[in-house]
Order: structure tokens, then sequence, then C-alpha cells
């Protein structure tokens, strides 16, 4: 079997091999790649989950176990120290929290995933271009777009997971602001609504439940309320806890109800966020005419003129 695939291999002739064939592989190659690497990414955040449930239910004072990095993260981890000596833009650190990356080594494995992805372009970009016969400046535009284009790849993710994060921040942030005028009101100091705002609101936005407990956090440390809010919308990148820490600021300041401003602020986001909701749903029919119109429409006439086109191929042929 051996043989006869290398056989087959030396009689292929690699100069019949068109532009058009080319693009189509390189397309292929990155789709698959892509697709592993997703499915790899959310297979260990199953497992990280998995491993936080277990975590939450290990007895208190018992050990808990080690964490396993695998070799791969390990290899990337250190090629993205080799490329970037060991730094980090502030930049970089500030989009990579923003996107829920916090580990320290998140910007060398952000980092070696881009070189690899880079060398992997160039390679298979290499494999397919030079066997071509055509004039070198053609060949150097593929090179420069086989590695451009999956080198840009980890950008997109984390722009993608930034945002993410961030309209999930919207969605669920009138909720919470809701439920801390509630406690407010009752007589409950700000800081203890906080604190248990943010317990509950771990059951419908673990993004949300975080961010509030990271401030709660700060808060304990010794930072001020108004700095951990603003703190924590530079972490998440929602200007609306810019525009919540500024009413609580002026709330103190001029000694005006903290219900009443929380309560107009929860109206006030709902309104935008309904007003958000009409504006997708404004777009959608502008969305949905380019997929009409490359998948469903052609379907729709092979059903309904196939048959017909069929009998009258038949019947011109009897003649």
């Amino acid at each position: 079997m051996g043989s006869i695939l290398t056989e087959w291999i030396r009689n292929v002739r690699l100069d019949a091999v068109r532009p058009e064939m080319l693009f189509g592989v390189i397309v292929f190659v990155l789709v698959m790649f892509v697709g592993v690497t997703t499915l790899a990414v959310r297979e260990r955040r199953r497992k990280a989950a998995t491993a936080k449930k277990l975590d939450t239910r290990h007895p208190a004072g018992a050990p808990l176990p080690p964490f396993k990095q695998s070799r791969l993260v390990t290899f990337v981890e250190q090629v993205g120290n080799f490329v970037s000596h060991g730094r980090a833009s502030t930049n970089l650190w500030e989009q990579l929290i923003r996107a829920g990356y916090m580990s320290r080594a998140a910007p060398a494995v952000y980092t070696g995933v881009k070189m690899m992805l880079f060398l992997v372009g160039l390679i298979v970009t290499a494999l397919l271009v030079l066997p071509l016969e055509i004039v070198p400046a053609k060949k150097i535009l593929l090179f420069a777009l086989g590695g451009a284009v999956p080198f840009f790849l980890p950008n997109m993710v984390v722009r993608m997971q930034e945002q993410k994060r961030r309209d999930e921040i919207r969605q669920f942030l009138p909720d919470a602001i809701d439920l801390l005028e509630i406690c407010v009101t009752s007589g409950i100091g700000l800081d203890m609504a906080w604190n248990m705002v943010a317990e509950e609101i771990h059951h419908v936005s673990a993004v949300l439940g975080n961010a509030m407990d990271l401030s709660n956090f700060e808060m304990h440390l010794g930072s001020s309320r108004t700095q951990a809010m603003r703190n924590m919308a530079t972490r998440t990148g929602a200007e609306q806890l810019s525009s919540l820490a500024a009413i609580l600021v002026q709330s103190e300041r001029f000694g005006t109800s903290v219900a009443t401003a929380l309560q107009e602020f929860a109206n006030w986001m709902r309104d935008e966020r309904h007003m958000r909701a009409e504006e997708a749903a404004e777009k959608l029919p502008m969305k949905l005419l380019f997929p009409m119109a490359l998948f469903i429409f052609p379907a729709i006439m092979v059903v309904a003129l196939g048959p017909a086109l069929i009998h009258i191929t038949r019947t011109l042929g009897g003649i």
C-alpha cells in the first residue's frame, strides 16, 4: 500500500495545480486548523469549569490538587517568551484582560500562537506555491497572504471574546442594578449590598459576577469604591460601569438618594437595551438578504424548476 501511494505521488504533475485549487486548499487547511483549535479551547474551558466546580465542593483545609498545564500550552508559552523576550505591552495586557484571559502566561501564549500560526501558514503556502509555474510577484503575494491571514486570527478571536463579554455585561447589568437598589432601599449598606448582588448574579452571569467579586476584593484591600468600580470598567470595557461609578460619586457628594439614582440608572440602561434590540431587529432583514440570495433561493429554484427542466430536456431529446 505504501509503495502504491509513493508511486502515485511521484506520477502527480505538480504543474497542473491551478491557482483556484491552491486557494481552495489553503482555505480548507485554515478552516480545519481553526476548527480544531476552537474545539480544543472549548474542551479546555469545559475541563476548567468542571475543575472549578470540584474545587468548590472540596472540603475546607484540604490541599487542592496542583494545576497541570499541558505540554502544548507550555511549548507555546516558551515560544511566546522567546519572541517577546518575556515582556508584554500594556495595551496587550488590557485587551487580554477585557477578553477574560487574566493568567500571567496569557500574553506569552497569545504571542506564541500568533507565531506558530504564521509559520504554519508559510509552510503550507510554500508547499502549495513553490511547485506552481507563476511569476515571482504572485508567489510573493501568496506567501504574504498565507502568512498574514493565520497571523491575525488570534486578534479576531480576542476581539470577538471581548465583545461577547461586553454584551453579556450590558445584558445583565440592569438586573444587577435593580437588585442593588432593592438592597439599598431595604436599609443595607452599599458595600454589603454589592457583596450580596455579586453572589446572586453568579447564577445568571459568571462574567459580571467575577468582575464584581474582583472589585469587591480591591475595596477590601483599601481602594475606594469609586476607584474599584472604575478599574472594573477598565477591565471589562463596559462604559456603563464608568457611568455607574460617576452616579454613585455624585450621589455621595451632593447628598441625594442612592436608591433613587440606582433606580433611574437601571431604567436608563433598560431603555438603552430595548433600543439596541430594536436596532438589531431593523438590521435583520438586510443581514438575511445575502444568505437567502446565495443559499435559499437557488435551492428553491432547483426544487421548483428541476422536474420541469428534466421533462423539457427529455422531450426535446426525443425529437
